[in-house]
């Protein structure tokens, strides 16, 4: 019982100093780390040396990661400041005047497309701005588009969330006998899946608690009204987004599905088809609540920007999508090439076999940063620019960049904690045996809602796999549970409480320029977070019913 309790002794001290005291990740995370590795050393029994390689190993481990989200946001600075992204917005707010309409291609394929591109925040700081410019109240767009961005969060940037779960359980995996690509392929197709099934009623409701709360009826029923079109606008997303997971992996689903369903949304939406009869929008901004409204000035765009040409201007996420697409599918012969490009630093802290290989080459990151290099010339920024993109960006990662190292450096060092002298099981195994014992058959209910907690703790999907994807494949086999579908769950559960974490949700305010309603956000958006895990749980309960193994899904 003491062990139980040592063992989450960091986990909860991350979740007191970062929800009940309001410290930045990048503070929470170190101190975490070093009691972890206190606790490692005294009570375990590590080795020191094995404790710092394994941490080390952590730390390189989050540099992948950091890799791709550097150059996800480089190239966003980049397009924001060449006037690519204004391009863009402006091409997809032109369509309709019907504010229902403008919320789901903006709202919820946009904002999808953006965390397939960039993730990390931006997609509600983007999408939220451009529905106020459209004549939203600042907190109905703040709270429709992060109520969106959920769907798309599991696989993120080019599948960094769900890749980043993977790698934190390669050794659970491996200790089971069980194949990691096939493992791999698995919980991508299973992740797909419960999104899938869940995602295609985010429009519907994200409308629903827009007209409710914000609409001159202060009902659903306008929502209801547009309800073919806005299923229809989950499905556009969805479907391509399931097909992308099962053909080609977690890199695609995201960034392609949104890509495909935005052209299938604007496209439809031209043509009238499922498109309501009346025209609605808000009540007139006299009407409107004192906290509805911006404190603050939102900045204007800058009209000395150069107009660009929308195909110009959706350039580089093109060609960037050709490139995964060349390198990530076996046929073209490309990926072996690129696979084996690789920097390797070996016996970390001088223990044998221990070592960090990054394929440097295979890293979208590098991608990102390859095409973001293009751009610059392409879109003909001078020096003056170029340094002040890499200088918002570095600006931007800081944080993040200490959190990462830290935060995966303490999963590897809770992981590998069974490396000591007393023969204790590693610091996941005994959490994993704690929630194991205390969900019992309820297990696969509250799964999810650990990834959800997570989220909202760490303010990332990613964050919250690595904090706890292991924990839950122990907790899986513990109980005679298919790891797949219990590891999937987290990642959904980590997608969906991207609704109301903490740093999207101060992202978004502070973007539409509102101040003091982050509480209330986080209260109104614990609705769709439970409606959207209700059915994920739905879909779970149905396949262990069945007696379905997911690992078949490979």
């Amino acid at each position: 019982m003491l062990y139980n309790f040592i063992a989450f002794i960091p986990i909860l001290l991350i979740i007191l100093l970062l929800v009940f005291m309001g410290k930045p990740a990048k503070l929470v995370m170190p101190f975490a780390w070093v009691v972890c590795f206190i606790l490692a050393v005294f009570v375990w029994g590590m080795k020191t040396q094995d404790a710092a390689a394994y941490s080390l190993l952590g730390g390189f481990k989050g540099v992948d990661v950091l890799v791709t989200i550097f150059g996800a946001i480089l190239l966003l600075n980049t397009l924001q400041f060449s006037g690519a992204m204004k391009a863009i917005s402006n091409s997809l707010s032109g369509v309709t005047k019907d504010k229902r309409i403008q919320a789901l291609i903006i709202g919820w394929m946009f904002s999808s497309f953006i965390e397939g591109a960039a993730g990390f925040g931006t997609p509600a700081a983007l999408a939220g701005p451009l529905l106020v410019g459209l004549g939203f109240p600042p907190l109905a767009a703040a709270m429709f588009a992060l109520i969106c961005n959920s769907t798309a969060v599991a696989f993120g940037v080019v599948g960094v969330p769900t890749q980043t779960l993977l790698s934190c359980i390669e050794t659970n995996i491996l200790n089971s006998g069980l194949p990691i690509e096939i493992f791999t392929v698995a919980v991508t197709r299973m992740v797909a899946t419960l999104h899938a099934v869940a995602g295609i009623f985010v429009p519907l409701i994200a409308l629903c608690m827009l007209t409710k709360f914000f609409g001159k009826e202060k009902s659903i029923k306008p929502a209801l009204a547009v309800a073919p079109f806005a299923l229809f606008a989950g499905a556009a997303f969805v479907i391509p987004s399931i097909t992308m997971a099962f053909l080609f992996g977690p890199e695609f689903p995201s960034l392609v599905g949104s890509l495909i369903g935005m052209v299938i949304l604007i496209f439809a939406a031209k043509k009238g088809f499922l498109m309501p009869k009346d025209i609605w929008d808000f009540a007139a901004k006299n009407e409107w609540k004192d906290d509805w409204k911006a404190d603050v000035k939102i900045k204007e765009a800058d009209d000395k920007t150069p107009s660009m040409s929308v195909i110009k201007a959706w350039l580089p996420y093109v060609i960037i999508t050709l490139i995964l697409v060349l390198t990530r599918v076996p046929s073209f012969g490309i990926m072996p090439y690129v696979k084996g490009l690789i920097a390797t630093i070996p016996n970390l802290f001088g223990v044998e076999g221990l070592n960090y290989v990054m394929q440097w080459a295979w890293l979208p990151g590098t991608v990102f940063v390859f095409i973001s290099v293009i751009t610059f010339f392409m879109h003909r920024l001078n020096f003056k620019v170029v340094r002040a993109v890499f200088g918002a960006t570095f600006r931007q990662i800081a944080g993040a960049a200490v959190a990462m190292f830290f935060g995966v450096a303490l999963v590897q060092l809770m992981l590998n904690s069974s490396i000591n002298a007393l023969s204790l099981p590693s610091m996941m195994t005994v959490m994993a045996m704690a929630f194991a014992g205390l969900f019992g058959s309820y297990y696969i209910v509250a799964s999810p809602f650990i990834g959800v907690l997570g989220a909202f703790v760490s303010g990332s999907n990613t964050v919250s796999n690595m904090l706890f994807a292991s924990m839950q494949y122990e907790s899986a086999v513990i109980l005679s549970l298919p790891p797949v579908l219990v590891v999937s769950l987290q990642a959904v559960g980590g997608g969906i409480g991207n609704m109301i974490c903490i740093n999207n949700i101060v992202a978004a305010c502070s973007t539409v320029g509102v101040k003091g309603v982050e509480g209330k956000l986080v209260r109104r958006n614990i609705l769709p977070v439970l409606i959207y895990s209700a059915i994920v749980i739905l879909v779970a309960v149905i396949i262990l019913a069945t007696k379905y193994d997911p690992i078949n899904l490979a």
